[in-house]
Order: structure tokens, then sequence, then C-alpha cells
């Protein structure tokens, strides 16, 4: 029928890598708060001019392909402190865009959790990564940590999310979730 279909990884890499610093902007700010409150009626300047601030604070990058770079790129010129794991299989080309941003690598994933004040995971869909944020990655990761996912939903074991965010003072920003509708629009629970 003549129906050209193409596959271009990192067409969106930009866009994604945006919107995850966003939603660490919108934690940091406390944005989501604020305009709900606003909406409500309720005024409470004294609350929300309060910020933990970026700069100096560390990020750890779990997945380093085109969106992680372009997100570690955001996030280095906001003075974060950049990580993510070492892995061989790298082209020199991520590693110079990684070396450009800052990157420090440490050795595995438990490290990664254990080193930094937010995670923001830009992994795609597989089985090694189906639930790799469960409780026990969950528990290993410090009181006041953020977890940012733009990824895939899967990727998180929500209820232990939940759990977490309740029991550790986790705090979350997610544009992916489990069982969000599969078309544009629609009811979401």
């Amino acid at each position: 029928r003549g129906i050209y279909v193409c596959n271009v990884p990192g067409r969106n890499a930009i866009a994604v890598a945006e919107l995850a610093f966003g939603l660490i902007m919108a934690l940091d700010r406390q944005i989501p708060d604020n305009v709900a409150d606003l909406r409500a009626g309720r005024w409470n300047k004294k609350r929300y001019a309060q910020a933990e601030g970026l700069y100096g604070r560390s990020v750890g990058v779990v997945g380093l392909g085109d969106i992680g770079l372009a997100f570690a790129e955001r996030a280095a010129a906001f003075g974060l402190r950049v990580h993510a794991v070492a892995k061989p299989d790298r082209t020199a080309e991520t590693h110079a865009r990684a070396d450009r941003a800052g990157v420090a690598y440490v050795d595995d994933l438990d490290e990664l959790v254990a080193t930094c004040d937010i995670l923001s995971f830009h992994v795609p869909l597989t089985q090694s990564t189906r639930g790799m944020v469960n409780r026990s990655l969950l528990a290993a990761m410090r009181p006041g940590t953020w977890v940012i996912n733009t990824s895939r939903g899967e990727i998180i074991d929500e209820k232990a999310l939940l759990e977490a965010l309740d029991s550790r003072q986790l705090r979350a920003g997610l544009d992916v979730y489990n069982d969000e509708p599969t078309s544009s629009t629609g009811t979401f629970d």
C-alpha cells in the first residue's frame, strides 16, 4: 500500500529530557501542590517560597541512551552532579557526550541509589527493567530521594512506590503509569 514505517530512536529525546527535568523542577518548587492549593482558594506563600534547590545535588541517570544523555546535559547545566552506572559496551560517542556533561560513573545500580538525591529513569521496557524499581531498590534509597520516571510505567512496582512515598519520605515525578489508558484520552484512577 506504499505505507512507510520508520523507527526513529532519539527523535523525541530532547522533549522527554526536558519533561523529566520539568518534573524535577516541579518537585523542588512544589508547583503541583501550590497550583492545587490556589485552585482550592488556599494561599500559603511561606510554604511555597521554600525549596531545597538543585545546585550541588546529585542525580543518578539510569539509562544513558539518547534521552538519558540529553537529560544529563541539562542536569549538568543546572549544577547537578550527574552519576550513571559504568557499562563497558557504550559507544565512544556516548562516552564523549557523558564526559562533556561531567558524568561520574559508579559500579552498579545499588551504588547509584546509595549515592544520589534524585534518580531519573530512562530505560526501555525489557525483562530486566520490568519492575526494577521494586521494594528492595526503594528500601536502599536514602530518605528524601526523588524518583523520576518518563520511560515506561511498568519499570516501577507502583504499590511498593506508594508505600515508600509514605514511609521513607521519598518523592516521585511520574509521566508514565502501569495501567494508563491506551488512547490519548480516557479516564484514569
